[in-house]
């Protein structure tokens, strides 16, 4: 089957004029010519066509197009493939963009009508954000404040009073915040260690970002930060880097819960031995394993940790006279 002119150019949506100037500089010579003088193509003119099409929507110009097709990507599988990649990046920048418009759709429409201020701030926190997070990280994110906002909002307001205090932030007396700020991280990023060190680096490299939306500003930061790394290397003396990567998420209300539940059988003299006591250590068991993903040797590490460490064991969930306790409780071969 031949087309002329014309009907290749009702076909592709081209003109007849492009044709006629993809023939006149070599790109698509057709494969002959009717007896009336009309150009006509065949098959193999209708793919080298498509070729023409497809890398000229990826922004190559007419002169680089010619070199391409006569090259050893010239088969029409390999263009396809070329086009199919362009489209899935145009895909993907779209995504992003529409998640992106939607996370500040959110915000508008659960907020003031923003002005001027708003507006810049906002697009430029967006920025910020966009460097080291992908749109459906920031949803995930977002959503899951909520969950924490509650204790990270007072928390922040402790950490601040500590700092007025001239207190160190490895000192006993803040130790206690800090790991409450670590538990927060923890829930808060589901547990997920690359968002949450990507999360520390965009704080520490982008002061932009301090003091935004419920954010620390830049010298609790650098307070936090201190204490942080105080605990970690404490930590590393006892668990492998990777253990220290793996530690999962306990909501701080189920310590909670556990340090009232025992203080109730301190209060009442109730024996360690006792069923309820093996409860209550069994409880606490399962929330070590659950730091410790299940690791029984890395849950003894952090039991092991927590006993030889004063720092840690001042900042730990449960106080001193709780964790004795429920240690006489766990049996010997526990």
């Amino acid at each position: 089957m031949l087309l002329k002119v014309g009907e290749l150019a009702k076909h592709t949506g081209l003109t007849v004029r492009t044709l006629h100037h993809y023939d006149a500089i070599g790109l698509l010579k057709p494969t002959g010519r009717s007896d009336s003088g009309y150009r006509l193509y065949g098959t193999d003119d209708v793919a080298r066509l498509h070729g023409i099409q497809a890398l000229r929507h990826l922004g190559l110009a007419l002169g680089d197009v010619a070199g391409l097709l006569d090259g050893e990507d010239a088969q029409p599988g390999r263009i396809i493939e070329r086009q199919m990649e362009a489209l899935d990046a145009e895909i993907a920048q779209a995504t992003e963009l529409r998640g992106r418009l939607a996370l500040m759709h959110a915000g508008l429409v659960t907020g003031a009508q923003p002005g001027m201020e708003d507006w810049l701030g906002t697009l430029a926190l967006m920025a910020t954000y966009g460097k080291y997070f992908s749109a459906a990280e920031l949803k995930r994110i977002f959503a899951s404040w909520k969950a924490i906002e509650g204790e990270w909002v007072p928390l922040m307001a402790q950490v601040r009073t500590a700092m007025d205090s001239g207190l160190a932030p490895d000192s006993p007396q803040v130790q206690p915040l800090i790991n409450r700020w670590m538990t927060l991280m923890i829930n808060w990023m589901d547990g997920d260690f690359n968002l949450i060190e990507r999360w520390g680096r965009m704080f520490r490299d982008e002061p932009s970002a301090h003091g935004r939306n419920n954010a620390p500003e830049g010298d609790m930061i650098d307070y936090v930060t201190r204490g942080v790394d105080v605990r970690m290397a404490l930590m590393g003396k006892y668990l492998s880097p990777q253990q220290l990567r793996r530690i999962g998420k306990v909501a701080p209300a189920e310590w909670r819960a556990l340090e009232d539940s025992v203080n109730g059988l301190l209060r009442g003299g109730v024996p360690p031995q006792s069923p309820a006591a093996k409860e209550a250590a069994a409880c606490w068991q399962g929330l070590v394993g659950r730091l410790a993903g299940g690791d029984a040797e890395m849950g003894a590490a952090l039991r092991a940790a927590w006993a030889a460490e004063p720092l840690l064991a001042a900042g730990s969930s449960l106080s001193a006279p709780v964790r004795a306790y429920l240690a006489k409780s766990i049996p010997e071969s526990a």
